[in-house]
């Protein structure tokens, strides 16, 4: 299992917006330079943050964006949500009949990978940009 590309860049260019944002929007250019992620990538990535009411843009040129709400509300299950993205740990769909195999059983080892599903995404869903910043900032005292 494995986070894609988009998903691990949002949560890594919004962390660095909540750090740094301090209620004055913050360039997608800066974000770039600090984090090492293309500009283009973060446009097609702030473009359905924006859709989705995570951030909100400002114009001008000391504009950039900001959160739409405190990183403390921010859950990193609410970004991924945003970009389509979730995390996913089996090819079948728990509400079918039919297994990952094509066959109408489900698998031997289903039941573990769907708990290990739900686990995966509750560790997301109580996690916030706020435990992001404080945890680097921990980190590097």
């Amino acid at each position: 299992m494995k986070l894609n590309t988009k998903s691990r860049y949002a949560v890594m260019a919004l962390a660095d917006l909540a750090k740094f944002s301090s209620q004055k929007p913050v360039s997608l250019r800066d974000i770039s330079l600090r984090q090492n992620i293309s500009i283009l990538y973060l446009e097609q990535i702030f473009l359905k943050l924006k859709k989705s009411n995570v951030v909100k843009s400002v114009r001008g040129t000391k504009g950039g964006y900001v959160l739409n709400k405190d990183p403390k509300e921010v859950k990193i299950a609410e970004i991924f949500l945003a970009l389509d993205q979730k995390v996913k740990t089996m090819a079948c769909k728990k509400d079918i009949k039919k297994s990952c195999t094509g066959r109408s059983v489900k698998c031997i080892t289903h039941n573990l990978w769907d708990e290990l599903d739900i686990h995966i995404n509750s560790f997301f869903e109580s996690k916030n940009l706020s435990d992001l910043i404080n945890q680097q900032t921990n980190r590097n005292s």
